[in-house]
């Protein structure tokens, strides 16, 4: 009998798992809570949304699950790992106390402190005066972050004192990222260029996925308002082989280990956001689950079968692994509604699917869509990730572009420039 599996999540994260997982010979049947229109064509979507732990846990026990794979980081905090391995069933994802690497950036940057990990100076305030005559005696540029969950647009870079207060007042006083706001982190800037590197961990060994970098800025040459992503490419340039083995040996694997030693144990995907400076390298921050868009061109790339990987995370039995990685470049293009990252309309049909569907090594992985009547329709501010591969990052860039192309409805915007550093480098002599 080959495995049941539950993945729980409903975007374009959980479309690329989804689709990895279904390719595992060691897979008899996916369960996808909520799941999309995309996800459907991999596992039997349920009508359970992502953070309705009552439902999820009941469901994984009547079905008997044999491994249930957490996608988004709302359930991971909420204690969703601790109910599922109450009764028995292998999860990939971390505790809600090793969830806090995320779910509070007080908390991270705290066992960072502790644990001597290089990260940026900070200070963590609960009382919006105290936060805003501190201000007055900091260096700008300086960034002020909600230490809670707020769907990768929490951290607000100011330039002058003036973007500080306003910053501090929007989070702290307006209170517009609710109670992600109640403790906030002011931190010193980060000069350099940011990668994401991403491992999987078992509580104690830790195995580097690809590189990968992220383009955060909702506009063309990284401007306007961050976003939870506008697109992605692997592997990056700027993650030499060197770099990624000293950001193991320096930053990842001493965090697992001081989890590991303050009694939380920390498995499932560690994603760590990196600011690159030379041969400076630091913690931006860490993520506690496959960052989306990243995931996408990642599970691309990778040609292992990622089911023994995700079983061993959940058991801590990592040792000796290793991925075989496609040596080609894949390059992922977020199609995103018109307004966002602010309010965004939902409900637009979709033109363009089935043709992006006949190109070839490029996956539309679904985001924020869903079916009304038999049309695919947007439902979400992140749409679809048009994701290629190539030999090189060029070429995965005109593959991507080519199946965007495709695509379209009533105010579409996606970035045009996505992977420009790294072809940039490759052109160069």
């Amino acid at each position: 009998m080959g495995m049941k599996v539950l993945l729980v999540g409903g975007g374009g994260r959980e479309h690329a798992l989804a689709w990895k997982i279904a390719q595992s010979p060691l897979v008899e049947k996916i369960w996808c809570a909520p799941g999309n229109p995309g996800i459907a064509a991999y596992a039997e979507c349920l009508p359970i949304q992502a953070d309705a732990l009552d439902p999820l846990v009941d469901f994984a026990r009547d079905h008997a699950i044999d491994l249930a794979v957490i996608g988004p980081e709302a359930p991971l905090t909420l204690g969703l790992t601790d109910r599922l391995q109450a009764l028995g069933i292998p999860v990939f994802g971390p505790t809600q106390n090793a969830a806090r690497l995320e779910g509070s950036k007080a908390f991270m940057k705290d066992l960072l402190a502790r644990h001597g990990i290089p990260t940026a100076p900070y200070r963590t305030f609960r009382d919006p005066e105290a936060a805003l005559s501190y201000l007055q005696t900091q260096e700008i540029p300086i960034v002020v972050k909600t230490s809670g969950l707020a769907a990768g647009k929490g951290a607000i870079v100011c330039l002058s004192r003036e973007e500080a207060r306003e910053a501090v007042e929007r989070i702290m006083i307006r209170r517009e990222f609710g109670s992600a706001g109640d403790e906030t982190v002011v931190e010193g800037f980060l000069r350099g260029e940011e990668a994401s590197l991403l491992a999987f961990v078992d509580g104690e060994r830790v195995i580097p996925l690809a590189g990968a970098q992220d383009h955060k800025a909702i506009w063309d040459g990284d401007a306007g308002p961050n976003t939870g992503g506008m697109g992605a490419y692997s592997p990056a340039p700027a993650l030499t082989e060197t770099l990624v083995k000293r950001a193991i040996d320096t930053l990842v694997l001493p965090t697992v280990r001081a989890m590991a030693q303050e009694g939380s144990p920390y498995r499932g995907i560690l994603y760590a956001g990196l600011m690159i400076d030379g041969d400076d390298l630091q913690i931006l921050e860490y993520n506690v689950r496959f960052g989306d868009p990243e995931c996408q061109p990642l599970l691309m790339r990778m040609r292992s079968d990622i089911i023994p990987f995700l079983m061993a995370c959940a058991t801590g039995s990592l040792e000796g692994m290793q991925i075989d990685w496609d040596p080609r470049a894949a390059l992922c293009v977020v199609m995103a509604a018109k307004g966002y990252p602010g309010s965004y309309p939902k409900g637009d049909a979709i033109r363009g699917l089935d043709e992006a569907a006949t190109h070839s090594d490029t996956m539309v992985f679904h985001a924020g869509t869903r079916l009304d009547h038999d049309q695919v329709v947007t439902a979400g501010g992140r749409v679809l990730g048009v994701t290629a591969l190539g030999h090189g990052v060029a070429e995965a860039q005109r593959r991507a572009y080519e199946a965007v192309r495709a695509i379209s409805w009533d105010g579409v915007q996606f970035r045009n420039d996505i992977g420009y550093r790294a072809v940039a480098r490759e052109q160069q002599p």
